[in-house]
């Protein structure tokens, strides 16, 4: 019998959550091993972590006796072995739309305002990182204006959504004035009601601080 898969996250990690979703929505069971993104400088710092992951980030997935880095080749993986919904649209046009919002946040929004990036602005970093973000919604609302549905793309949830709720949540973190998205902000709210979300959010991790819980 396969062993169960392993999934080393962090609850805040906006890649961990995207991964997070995908194994709710496939219905896969894993075992959680939290990886503190902060503590004693790190964990994912730590040798025997980065043996898994040499880029010393989280999400790592150890499944079908492979260990997996790096999001959405993850999601893509699980989409390509296991059952459940798919969340790479059938039509080639909608899945380029889809991939192309998830890299607009996983390429042009994200690592310009993870840890390792805002440790070099200082006292600036919450400004660099609000500058970020907003630049990056500006033109994922636009881009929305010719794909969405109920979701990023159509009425179907897809990869693009997975990234938009961890993101949407970074937004908030960093004050950024989201009344200027209402589609990102109506698609948030329709995805934050769907138990996969729910499941993965970062206020039901088993490494979440009690007083973040839901």
């Amino acid at each position: 019998m396969a062993s169960k898969p392993v999934l080393y996250s962090y609850f805040r990690s906006s890649a961990s959550w995207r991964v997070r979703i995908a194994l709710a929505i496939k219905g896969v069971e894993y075992d959680y091993k939290p990886v503190h993104l902060v503590k004693d400088g790190g964990e994912q710092n730590k040798d025997d972590y980065k043996a898994k992951n040499p880029m010393g980030q989280v999400p790592t997935l150890v499944i079908d006796g492979v260990t997996l880095i790096q999001s959405l080749p993850i999601i893509e993986y699980l989409e390509e072995t296991k059952p459940g919904p798919s969340v790479l649209p059938k039509d080639p046009i909608k899945r380029a739309q889809a991939r192309a919002l998830a890299e607009v946040i996983n390429s042009g929004i994200q690592p310009l305002q993870n840890l390792k990036t805002l440790a070099a602005f200082g006292d600036k970093k919450m400004e660099w990182g609000k500058t970020i973000i907003a630049n990056g919604f500006d033109a994922f609302e636009k881009m929305l204006a010719t794909t969405a549905g109920t979701y990023c793309v159509g009425d179907e949830v897809t990869i693009a959504d997975l990234c938009l709720i961890p993101q949407c949540h970074n937004a908030e973190r960093f004050a950024v004035d989201m009344s200027k998205y209402p589609t990102i902000v109506r698609i948030k709210e329709a995805l934050e009601k769907l138990p996969a979300f729910v499941a993965a959010d970062l206020k039901n991790q088993p490494d979440t601080p009690d007083d973040m819980r839901a």
